[in-house]
């Protein structure tokens, strides 16, 4: 699991109107990702739009995304189903993927009980060669709640958690057993990566590392190296970056903004009303006279 600490990239998933995945465009992504310096590259997480796509189209962007990408995959298997997960699960690791990601079935409700139960079932199912990663990202599909995280944890069937709560208190309680069990501890919400790091988490699975790359690495050489001032320089223009975000549906922004590199990503999924169409070509003109700011401030970190 050493190839997944630091800095991996939660990457948007490139497609056609349809929806149809653009592999072409994808792939461009991959390689603009892989020579910015980041670790690994999360593939069809909550970023990348996962549940859009059909399985087989998920399956062949994972078994060519590893063949292509100069850096790890970490391949998303979220499933509304435990069979989907378990066919994407095998077929990620069957293809090279570095680690799996795993969240509870989504859209319904399940109890920790279930979620537990899920979990534990797909690791049985799966090819124990693979790490699995749990999933945790409450906004979007039920959560797995800390004591649930850390009773899967101690099974030793999980390689580790990406926790994208942002909840403090459950941090605390995952780093204190990761430092008695040795489990990978990532943090999925850029808005504590910061301190998260800094109290020892062993990297981040970042969307706003699909936009600005060059940010989060600086930011975390800031930090691995005690450079408190370009430390807050840094985290002031990534908590600046994040407050645009919040202003649309996820992960309209990040897409948004990784257009504006020069990348081709496709439509959005869903039209946006008036306003925030609006307040997007406003995020638009602020992001162009912002970029190359943190490009000068992240090249000195």
């Amino acid at each position: 699991m050493s190839a997944v600490r630091g800095v991996n990239v939660a990457a948007i998933t490139a497609r056609r109107e349809g929806p149809e995945l653009d592999l072409a465009a994808t792939f461009e992504l991959l390689d603009y990702l892989s020579a910015s310096g980041v670790n690994a590259i999360a593939l069809l997480g909550s970023t990348g739009e996962f549940l859009h796509f059909e399985i087989a189209e998920r399956i062949r962007l994972l078994t060519l995304a590893v063949k292509r990408s100069r850096v790890p995959i970490i391949a998303g298997v979220a499933h509304s189903s435990l069979d989907g997960a378990v066919r994407l699960g095998r077929q990620a690791a069957d293809a090279g993927a570095a680690a799996l990601l795993l969240m509870p079935p989504y859209f319904f409700r399940y109890s920790q009980e279930d979620v537990k139960e899920f979990c534990l079932r797909f690791a049985g199912a799966s090819r124990e060669s693979v790490p699995i990663l749990l999933y945790n990202i409450p906004f979007f599909t039920t959560e797995i709640a800390c004591e649930t995280a850390l009773d899967l944890l101690a099974t030793g069937l999980f390689a580790g958690i990406k926790d994208s709560s942002g909840d403090w208190e459950c941090f605390t309680r995952l780093k204190a057993a990761r430092d008695q069990r040795g489990f990978t501890l990532l943090v999925g919400n850029d808005v504590i990566f910061t301190r998260a790091r800094l109290a020892g988490a062993d990297g981040v699975v970042s969307g706003c590392a699909c936009a600005v790359p060059e940010l989060m690495l600086g930011l975390d050489r800031a930090i691995l190296f005690g450079a408190e001032q370009k430390r807050q320089q840094l985290e002031a223009r990534l908590q600046e970056f994040i407050s645009w975000l919040d202003r649309f549906p996820a992960p309209v922004g990040i897409r948004e903004a990784v257009a504006l590199r020069g990348l081709k990503v496709g439509p959005h999924s869903a039209p946006l009303g008036p306003l925030a169409r609006q307040q997007l070509a406003e995020f638009r003109d602020w992001f162009k006279s912002w970029l190359p700011l943190i490009q000068k401030d992240s090249a000195d970190a």
